[in-house]
């Protein structure tokens, strides 16, 4: 059944927090993608710098510019019609400097069509979350173990954003704190990344906003954040994985061109194809 009903709202956001329901974000790249995740009823369509390494192969996220997010922003604003766009920030804008981060956001808000940004390592930069919120653009704070953040904590990006890491409890008090400093600084969102149940819970009723999470989080959290993808079962890697997914679109997709090349082999007329004119 196809979601009805009026635009996703901030206000509406924190409203589903205070009211106990939970709150469906999506990663997405594309046009088609986005069309069918709106669709499909979430509130939250984030456009990730992870496009780099999931889509195009790059080794880290780091590799991807703010060119490439505004044109991957804008396929995806063209195929939303009710849900929040939040776009990710590069490597770069954020790390440059309050007035960098503020052009930053502009650009994605003006340019690529993003209702908010979203901001890998916020805790960091509180007085650029507090700049950009002044300039009336809603940010997305994502803090914790992230693909940004990672070698802080001396992990590399692969480990970081494996199934099931989590951060340590013993850094609970100053999660709490760094979430608090990003609610205070005007941050409308929270993303917890690998927040695991102990720290999760302590942080989501810690703070008003809501707060989200993907990898290392679950049902402590305010609501989940997934990669369309990954949801699906896209990858090259799913064809012969154990993972748990809803679907496994990398199977179908392999057997659906596997057929379509025995077709072409064997001189078939491929299915989807005008149907072929009889010889005279």
């Amino acid at each position: 059944m196809e979601a009805q009903g009026s635009t996703v709202t901030i206000p509406a956001l924190q409203q589903m927090k205070r009211s106990g329901r939970k709150i469906v974000g999506v990663v997405a790249w594309d046009y088609q993608i986005a069309q069918i995740v709106d669709r499909a009823g979430v509130e939250i369509v984030s456009v990730g710098d992870t496009v780099g390494v999931n889509l195009w192969g790059h080794a880290s996220p780091l590799e991807v510019t703010m060119d490439e997010m505004v044109v991957v922003c804008k396929a995806v604003r063209r195929g939303v019609k009710r849900a929040l766009v939040s776009c990710d920030f590069p490597f770069g804008p954020l790390q440059e400097g309050t007035d960098s981060a503020v052009r930053a956001a502009i650009l994605l808000v003006k340019e690529a069509g993003a209702d908010m940004v979203k901001l890998d390592g916020a805790a960091l930069f509180p007085e650029a979350v507090r700049a950009i919120t002044r300039a009336g653009i809603p940010v997305f704070a994502q803090f914790g173990i992230t693909p940004q953040t990672a070698l802080q904590y001396g992990i590399p990006y692969s480990a970081a954003s494996q199934l099931g890491a989590q951060v340590p409890p013993e850094m609970t008090t100053r999660l709490v704190e760094e979430a608090k400093r990003l609610e205070d600084a005007g941050a409308s969102l929270l993303d917890f990344t690998n927040s695991g149940p102990v720290a999760g819970a302590a942080v989501a009723s810690a703070v008003s906003i809501p707060v989200l999470g993907g990898f290392g989080g679950g049902p402590w959290l305010d609501g989940r954040i997934r990669m369309a993808h990954a949801a699906i079962g896209y990858a090259a890697n799913n064809l012969g994985s154990p993972t748990e997914t809803y679907a496994n679109v990398a199977r179908i997709t392999f057997d659906a061109i596997t057929a379509y090349v025995e077709d072409v082999r064997a001189a078939r007329q491929i299915k989807g194809a005008a149907p072929a004119e009889p010889a005279p």
